[in-house]
Order: structure tokens, then C-alpha cells, then sequence
């Protein structure tokens, strides 16, 4: 009994658990193996450019961190030093500005100078567009960008027009704009001088002096030299001259003959004609002068005399095929006709041989009859014919 008693709770503990050691020999279940894990496939590798663009990403991010909260920059430029945390390129400065007037630029560091109570006007002045000041220093910057400096003219100017010599005021020369004259005066072209330094102008100087008396008191040539100055008015585009002098004899009353030729568009033509069929003439016969006969008729439709009582208008009226049985050609070397205005036949003669004579070529012209033609019954073509009779010496 006292070794059961002594075998004490230990004993006992150690039996029970034998016991239920030799009850619980049941055995533990195994565990089932757990599933092989399918392999990873392998990450691709990454290129290296995006590799490098990871690191660059990493390494900022780390710096921004890093950053510290305040940046050494003044208050006053609160826009640059937020450029500059965020590592972003600076704007340009609009401050700096490549034409500007002299004594205006503002020192280089005036615009980081601020201090903390001049915030608000130091971010004012940054945002502020700067606009240069118009100014003579300005023209000048311009000027030199583009290399065309422009040239500055004494008040009194000596002129060398084609070897004929003139002085007169820059101002005389300026006076009307809009005219070759003051272009060309104005500074911004080149005008060469002569050997003695006079301004040099490639033109016959016979008529510049009348363009000159115009522009300094508004005289007008006398009436022979009308002409003549008002081609050297249209050569230098005085407009203020050339509408004077077309007010004036002869050139109104060119422009009223003007207006009758124009009824006649074939007149030049046929001026021509003239000229070289006479030329031709004097040629093949070794003459001095040559003769043409030409018609100068006023009517468009021949008529006879019995009829002429009967209408009044400078036009008679026919049928279209009535006009085609009058319809010939006289058989002279030029004709004109026919018109309808006031002026007759002998106007027009008057203004063949004046245009004639402004070529220099003497032309003398007489009638010499009519066109005879039969046309139809008792009608005959009653056109005058004239002699004209060209002198070439």
C-alpha cells in the first residue's frame, strides 16, 4: 500500500498519462502533402530605358522628401522657388526684352532683392509685361538690327540733275508726299553723289526747273512747255502738277479730242498704216516723198443726193439687208469712218496731220474727188477721197 502511496501525484501523473498514452494510441491522421506550387513564369526582362526612367522616378521622389520646407530664395519670388521645388523648367522672363529704351532696363538684381513685406508688389512687377518705351534710342536699335541706317540730308541740297545744277531747301523737295521727290529724300534710300557731293539724279535736267518753281510757290510753266513738264511731272509722280497742268491749254483740249478719237478705235492703227506704207513707197522709188489716198467719211450708209433733204440725222437708218447691198470697200490705202459726233471730216484731217507732224514727219492732204462705186439702182457711193503726201526730206 505505502508504494502505491509512495509513488506521490507525480506517479500517478506519470501513470494516467502512460494510460492515456496506451488509450490515445490511436494514430494521427497524416496530413495531406500540400500541391506543388506551379512555377512563376519568369519576368520578362524590362528594357533598359524603362529601368532608367523607374530610377529617375525613385531618386526624384526620394529628393522631394528630402526637400527641405524652406528654400534660401527671398519671399519675394515665391513663383520661382515653386518652380524649382517641383523641378520644372523656368518660364522666360518677360522682363527681358531684347529693344528697349536706354536708361529704362531695370539691374539684374534688382529682381531678387525683395524682402518679406514687398511680396505682393515684387509678384506684381513679375507679372507685368514689359513694353519698351518708343524712343529715338529705340529707332535706332531697329535700325542696326536691319542694317539700313537712314540717311540724313542737309537743310540746303545741291542737285546734279543730269549735268544740270539745282539748290533748293530739303523742305521744297519734301513738300508734297506721296511723290517720287520726297521718297527719295525721306532717308530711307541710297542716293549717290557726283564728284563735287552733289546729290545725283539720272534725268534730263531741261524741265527740272520748273518742277522746282512749282514746288516752292505753285507756278505753272508757260504754255510751250506744257507738255514736256507734265512728262517729267508723271516721271517723278507729282500728282498736285500733273492735275494743274491738265487744266490748262494744250493738254484740255487734247483731252477733248481725245474723246471724239475714241470714237474711232481702229485711228491708231490706221496711223501706223500710214506711216509705213509711205515709207515703203518712198523706198522702192527712191523718192523724197510718197502719195496715199485715203478715205475720210462721216455717213455709215451712202446715200444719194435726192434723199439727203429728206433726214436730218447724221445717221440713215436701213434695214440689215438693206445695209448688206451698200456694204464695199473704196479703193484707197486707209479709210476712217464712220463716226457719229458733231465733228466732220475735216476735223478729222486736221487731227491726222497734227499727229503726224508730232512724229516730225510734213504730211500735206487735198481732195481729190469721190468714190464713184455703183452699188445698187440709182444709188452710188458718194465717199470723199483725199490725197495725202508724205515729205520724209
Amino acid at each position: 500500500m505505502q508504494q502505491n502511496g509512495s509513488s506521490g501525484p507525480n506517479g500517478s501523473n506519470g501513470s494516467n498519462g502512460s494510460s492515456e498514452g496506451s488509450c490515445g494510441g490511436r494514430e494521427r491522421p497524416e496530413r495531406p502533402e500540400r500541391p506543388e506550387r506551379p512555377e512563376r513564369p519568369e519576368r520578362p526582362e524590362r528594357p533598359e530605358r524603362q529601368e532608367r526612367q523607374e530610377r529617375h522616378d525613385r531618386q526624384e521622389r526620394q529628393e522631394r522628401q528630402e526637400a527641405p520646407s524652406f528654400s534660401p530664395l527671398p519671399v519675394a519670388t515665391t513663383r520661382v522657388r515653386r518652380f524649382i521645388q517641383e523641378r520644372r523648367a523656368l518660364p522666360l522672363p518677360r522682363v527681358m526684352v531684347v529693344f528697349s529704351a536706354a536708361g529704362d532696363t531695370e539691374k539684374p538684381g534688382d529682381a531678387m532683392s525683395g524682402s518679406s513685406g514687398s511680396t505682393t508688389a515684387a509678384e506684381d512687377e513679375f507679372r507685368k509685361p514689359a513694353s519698351p518705351t518708343p524712343s529715338f534710342a529705340l529707332s535706332k536699335t531697329l535700325r542696326s538690327a536691319f542694317n539700313t541706317p537712314e540717311q540724313e540730308f542737309p537743310e540746303v541740297i545741291s542737285l546734279n540733275v543730269g549735268g544740270t545744277y539745282f539748290t533748293t531747301r530739303l523742305s521744297t523737295l519734301r513738300r508734297h508726299e506721296d511723290t517720287m521727290l520726297a521718297a527719295m529724300f525721306s532717308g530711307r534710300h541710297y542716293i549717290p553723289r557726283d564728284a563735287e557731293g552733289r546729290y545725283f539724279i539720272d534725268r534730263d535736267g531741261t524741265y527740272f526747273g520748273d518742277i522746282l518753281n512749282f514746288l516752292r510757290e505753285g507756278e505753272l510753266p508757260h504754255r510751250e512747255r506744257v507738255r514736256a513738264v507734265h512728262r517729267e511731272a508723271q516721271y517723278y509722280a507729282l500728282g498736285p502738277l500733273l492735275d494743274s497742268l491738265e487744266e490748262t491749254q494744250p493738254l484740255t483740249g487734247e483731252r477733248v479730242r481725245q474723246a471724239f478719237l475714241d470714237l474711232m478705235p481702229y485711228y491708231r492703227d490706221n496711223l501706223e498704216r500710214i506711216v509705213e506704207i509711205a515709207k515703203l513707197r518712198a523706198m522702192q522709188k527712191k523718192a523724197r516723198f510718197a502719195k496715199l489716198k485715203i478715205c475720210v467719211y462721216k455717213e455709215e450708209m451712202p446715200i444719194t443726193p435726192y434723199e439727203r433733204p429728206l433726214f436730218n440725222s447724221l445717221r440713215f437708218e436701213r434695214s440689215d439687208s438693206e445695209a448688206k447691198l451698200f456694204e464695199h470697200h473704196c479703193e484707197v490705202d486707209v479709210s476712217f469712218g464712220p463716226w457719229e459726233a458733231v465733228a466732220d471730216v475735216y476735223d478729222l484731217l486736221h487731227c491726222i496731220v497734227s499727229d503726224l507732224s508730232e512724229r516730225g514727219i510734213t504730211a500735206e492732204q487735198q481732195c481729190i474727188g469721190v468714190c464713184d462705186k455703183h452699188l445698187i439702182n440709182h444709188y452710188y457711193c458718194k465717199r470723199p477721197i483725199y490725197e495725202f503726201k508724205i515729205t520724209w526730206w
